[in-house]
């Protein structure tokens, strides 16, 4: 149902950033208004932090007009498929939010998608009107009342309930020009930053599509004949293990002594050119097991949570044709760093890709979830701070990694809900370790965050970290390449 590879479920974040309001303040001495729909418009990428494409966005008022949780989730292609995500949206924002102990008093329902060739945006408003009903429909069943209801195409916007053409009329309104208006000043004032939009986000983290990917999958192909048998045998595996740390460890290093450019592109480049096919095939091949994975996690703040990040989103790239699959791996690592720096927006991105690449990854179901539900990642850090340095509280460390000086800068989420380290990565293991490759599904709605199944142990719980049992590894998998295309992973929209 919903777009494959992005974030299916909704969210709910408690309070927006920095106290934003909807008729109070930024600050206690910054007062800003949002009472038009043209003001409305204009806040959804502050309120989200990046600009929605191809989604229908639910933003929750609670009492005193104060801006609650927000909740996205992508537009399915089927109409016959828009009730189940109407309901979906606003089940996932009202309940959650009425468990977590508040109450919305209010929405503001938003549709975003821009127009499909020969569509002007009027005809996407009109297109989209019956969504924006249902949506409306779906939150009044659960007796909270939708106040706005807008659709923001090609640069204007329309109001589905304002019915004055003066302030709303029919051919829409222009958006403003970006970072000119009151929210955008006050957001700026209070630190609050808009990246692009999910889709350029996204791209940081798929494979290569360029004449580099036949070099990179050669070299998979030559590691996967060296490794995989290796990483199969027991006393090997350890060898392997070490071997793939100590080489993650010099890469993190080189990427953190890399002279710092200007845009995220030249960046991706620049990592790019700083790691060899044959230095990111063993890693993407040594991650596939899933005790190296863990212990590769433990590299998540400081100074070399940044390089460390990159080197994920790196290896995500490079996981070309047949081996997409083995992207799950690094692009679980990516999510659980930029959670644990307080990325949210990444975290669930990245959390969603892998799932896309492997919808029974365990791993990263759970950090979605926990994501999504807004748990605290401290929990998880603790344990793998323990782990690393090999003590318990109390003993003398002796840590192991790539050497960067550490500086304590921790994440930017504050102290919340714990969620325990142990059932993410030893629920994790404790999946068959030898299983056959799962046909994919092309179509919307192949990934399941968040849903765990009998024996599968959901976030929530606490206790100390436990010892860990017997490794087990998830065995490197690897489908031959079909003629004709045929196979080919399709995709929706703005997911890749």
């Amino acid at each position: 149902m919903t777009n494959h590879g992005e974030t299916t479920e909704p969210f709910e974040n408690g309070d927006i950033a920095a106290g934003v309001s909807f008729d109070g303040q930024l600050t206690p001495d910054t007062p800003i208004a949002l009472r038009t729909p043209a003001e409305l418009a204009d806040a959804l990428p502050y309120l989200l932090g990046y600009r929605p494409e191809d989604s229908m966005v639910l933003v929750s008022l609670l009492d005193r007009g104060n801006f609650g949780g927000r909740a996205r989730l992508g537009i399915p292609a089927g109409v016959e498929d828009w009730q189940a995500a109407a309901r979906q949206i606003a089940r996932g924002l009202v309940i959650g939010a009425r468990r977590r102990g508040s109450r919305p008093e209010r929405i503001v329902a938003y549709v975003c998608q821009e127009p499909r060739p020969g569509e002007t945006g009027r005809d996407v408003m009109l297109r989209l009107a019956p969504l924006a009903q249902l949506l409306r429909t779906e939150c009044g069943s659960l007796d909270v009342p939708v106040i706005e209801a807008l659709c923001v195409s090609d640069t204007r916007f329309w109001s589905y309930v304002c019915p004055v053409e003066s302030c709303c009329p029919p051919e829409g309104t222009p958006m403003g020009m970006p970072g000119t208006s009151a929210m955008a000043a006050a957001a700026t004032y209070a630190g609050i930053q808009v990246r692009g939009s999910l889709r350029e986000l996204r791209a940081r983290m798929q494979p290569w599509e360029t004449s580099a990917a036949l070099e990179q999958e050669v070299a998979l192909d030559a590691a996967g004949m060296s490794l995989v048998p290796r990483i199969l045998d027991d006393t090997s595996r350890v060898e392997v293990a070490e071997e793939t740390l100590d080489l993650a460890g010099r890469v993190i290093r080189r990427f953190a002594e890399a002279a710092p450019v200007s845009g995220v592109h030249p960046a991706d480049v620049r990592d790019d050119a700083l790691l060899g096919h044959d230095e990111a095939a063993t890693l993407i091949l040594g991650l596939q097991d899933r005790t190296t994975r863990d212990r590769a996690a433990a590299w998540m703040e400081g100074d070399e949570g940044a390089p460390a990040l990159r080197l994920w989103r790196a290896l995500a790239r490079r996981c070309v044709g047949p081996y997409r699959e083995h992207a799950a791996a690094p692009l679980t690592l990516a999510g659980w760093v930029a959670w644990s720096t307080g990325d949210d927006i990444e975290a669930r991105e990245a959390l969603a890709m892998a799932l896309g690449a492997d919808p029974h990854y365990l791993f990263a179901q759970l950090l979605h979830r926990a994501c999504n539900e807004g748990l605290d990642p401290e929990s998880i850090r603790r344990c793998l701070r323990q782990e690393r340095h090999g003590r318990t509280p109390g003993e003398g460390p002796s840590s192991t990694g790539p050497h960067i000086p550490e500086q304590k800068t921790g994440s930017q989420l504050p102290p919340g809900t714990p969620l325990p380290a142990q059932d993410t990565a030893e629920a994790d293991r404790a999946t068959p370790t030898r299983r056959k490759r799962r046909p994919r599904s092309t179509g919307p709605g192949d990934t399941a965050p968040g849903n765990t199944g009998p024996g599968e142990t959901a976030p929530g719980n606490t206790g100390p970290c436990p010892q860990r049992p017997q490794a087990q590894t998830r065995r490197p998998t690897r489908s031959r390449p079909t003629p004709s295309g045929a196979g080919k992973t399709c995709s929706n929209g703005e997911d890749g």
